[in-house]
């Protein structure tokens, strides 16, 4: 190897491929489906178990989709990884090509999107669209809303936070065309009340509309907050703070 070979800089491409992806469905398909909610899971998370938490407002009349991120990794340490029986979840992006990633996934939750909502407008009327984004599928589902071609009525950030790229003064962003709620338990560790309080600061000198809804517990789904948000509980007001 001679000196110029040695010394010849590394490109770094993108290429367009084909993948399969994963998509947990809980509810019909069928002309009964009045609301289609999207619920993206958070780090570390599988869309199947994190279905599982939506159970509480299963009644028949909604489709509730999961669709599991792109990049799935052995959870623990490198011993654990090497195990069989390793723990797997999945992750929506990292730092690494980062623009790439966010416009893979989001095009990826398009293409979920369109194929849903042609099997359900073929039975009936559209239905009414929910986004739930949960932890790291919060960021995933503001992004989606911001950039795809999803029109969700409503927006649920679900212990996580608005991407900080997002410019929430933007006139024209579909962000301010749908109902945005900011969901946050109130010992959730990644949500500690001083974020809290510095994330609704930023939404608020935006002019930014949106609901701060509160719950007791932590990092996780709530039953009854779900069930509020899909009209099945009078036990408190979902639509405003707590």
């Amino acid at each position: 190897m001679n000196e110029q070979t040695e010394n010849r800089p590394i490109r770094s491409v993108s290429i367009a491929v084909k993948r399969s992806a994963r998509l947990a469905l809980l509810g019909p398909e069928s002309s009964g489906v009045r609301e289609l909610w999207y619920v993206l899971h958070g780090y570390g998370q599988l869309a199947a178990p994190f279905l599982d938490d939506f159970r509480a407002i299963d009644d028949g009349s909604r489709l509730i989709a999961a669709p599991e991120a792109l990049s799935r990794f052995y959870e623990g340490d490198v011993v654990s990884r090497l195990h069989k029986e390793a723990a797997v979840g999945a992750s929506w992006m990292t730092r690494e090509d980062r623009e790439s990633e966010i416009a893979d996934y989001v095009a990826y939750l398009d293409t979920v999107h369109r194929t849903l909502l042609q099997r359900l407008t073929l039975a009936g009327e559209p239905p009414a669209v929910t986004v739930i984004g949960f932890s790291q599928g919060g960021a995933a589902a503001v992004r989606w809303v911001a950039a795809g071609n999803v029109k969700p009525k409503r927006l649920i950030v679900w212990g996580s936070q608005i991407p900080p790229e997002i410019d929430l003064a933007d006139p024209g962003s579909p962000l301010r065309k749908t109902e945005t709620s900011l969901v946050i338990g109130t010992t959730d560790i990644f949500a500690t009340p001083k974020i809290v309080e510095r994330e609704r600061a930023r939404l608020d000198a935006a002019n930014f509309p949106y609901r701060f809804v509160s719950f007791n517990g932590g990092h996780r789904i709530d039953d009854d907050t779900l069930r509020t948000f899909a009209g099945m509980s009078t036990d408190f007001d979902a639509t405003g703070a707590i």
